[in-house]
């Protein structure tokens, strides 16, 4: 026999009251209790609909079929579009829109995950897109598009860069000056000195040196935020980059008694498309850092290789390490970690902000592993020729 299904309490006790003469009174009671509870969700609906109408940021939500379900005023503002003209209608028929074409070229027609990417719609808006799915339990019932006007922001971020640009333009001529004429005293070209002048001259070259390098690092700083870093990607043997840089780091090597060990792969690595100037500067980077954060006697292991379609290097030390509590700082600019400064050590804070870029514009990878007062992995994924060829189409 089939179970009899269970009925809810209000309507066995509409059942029950029905035998008298109750039935009329308990069926208004019902519609009241409805007409109240349907009150209670319109004016939540209202409340939902005037924030949405209100909010500062555009807004677009699309259902689970991926149709444009609702667009706010903001939203309508930022595309020049009306509500009625697109709501309903799929991913594939807003392309047809011209102004609302870029963001559904970075969202995708099946409207993937984003988190806070630039699309630039014109010259003076920009807009800071990410997707949030909607779900309810285990059901998806959309996604919500926030749309953020970052226009003042990128603005502001244009002016200072120009400002830094021109500031280090300016300044590094007066400081060339300054170094080849420092040069020429210390080389004896101005006259005899004696040792005592020779050492104050020495400590000024010095500190015009570090002035020079701060100079040239805000300059590559600048080139990165214009988007100008990668001037000649070519094929290029990055077994030879590495080589190049710690060639450079012999001295330094020998005076701190550091052991190094460079493990180059038993077969030749596939070549990689480089800007080798820029790659040569990455590598520098992260082996200057390498050996100057790891005490005399320590341990520094370069290492090369092929991993599937990528090459892999690997700069591993045992150094101070970074403090886990500032690791998620590393790449940004002028950071620096509270160990490092209680060294005194020299040091602008860009190094790894320019290495990550590098790394970023040639389609590769940069992360690492760290624990205070053991040491520091730094690795670096760089596509193999081919895939970069692919990578380079985009641009």
């Amino acid at each position: 026999m089939n179970e009899k299904k269970k009925e809810t309490p209000k309507i066995e006790k509409i059942k029950e009251i029905g035998k008298g003469e109750e039935m009329p009174r308990a069926l208004l009671n019902i519609l009241e209790d409805v007409e109240e509870e349907r009150r209670k969700a319109e004016e939540e609906k209202n409340k939902t609909l005037a924030i949405i109408i209100n909010f500062t940021d555009g807004l677009l939500v699309f259902d689970g079929e991926r149709n444009l379900s609702l667009i706010n005023p903001q939203a309508e503002d930022f595309f020049g579009v009306k509500a009625k003209e697109i709501v309903g209608r799929p991913t594939l028929e807003l392309t047809k829109f011209p102004n609302l074409e870029p963001l559904v070229s970075l969202i995708g027609r099946e409207i993937k995950g984003v988190f806070r990417k630039e699309l630039t719609i014109k010259e003076n808006l920009t807009l800071e897109v990410s997707t949030v799915p909607m779900i309810s339990g285990e059901e998806k019932l959309g996604t919500l598009v926030i749309l953020h006007d970052i226009t003042r922001e990128k603005l502001i971020e244009r002016i200072k860069t120009e400002f830094v640009s021109l500031s280090a333009h300016q300044l590094r001529t007066p400081l060339s000056a300054i170094k080849w004429t420092l040069r020429m005293l210390l080389d004896g070209d101005l006259g005899k000195i004696t040792e005592e002048q020779k050492d104050f001259i020495e400590k000024t070259y010095k500190s015009n040196e570090r002035m020079i390098t701060l100079i040239n690092d805000l300059l590559d700083v600048t080139r990165i935020e214009e988007g100008k870093y990668l001037y000649k990607p070519t094929p290029a043997d990055l077994e030879a980059v590495c080589q190049f840089a710690i060639n450079s780091f012999q001295e330094e090597i020998k005076r701190k008694k550091i052991r190094f060990e460079f493990k180059k792969p038993k077969k030749k690595l596939p070549q990689v498309v480089l800007d080798v100037e820029k790659m040569r500067l990455v590598v520098q980077n992260i082996l200057d850092n390498a050996i100057r954060y790891t005490q005399a006697g320590g341990r520094v292991t370069i290492s090369l290789k092929a991993v599937k379609k990528e090459i892999e290097l690997s700069v591993k030390d045992t150094g101070v390490g970074i403090p886990e509590d500032q690791q998620e700082r590393v790449f940004t600019k002028f950071f620096r970690g509270a160990n490092v400064m209680r060294m005194e050590t020299e040091g602008t804070g860009l190094g790894l902000f320019i290495t990550k870029n590098i790394i970023e514009a040639h389609g590769g990878k940069i992360w690492f592993e760290s624990e205070e007062n053991k040491g520091t992995t730094f690795h670096i994924t760089l596509p193999a020729k081919e895939e970069f060829a692919e990578f380079l189409k985009e641009f």
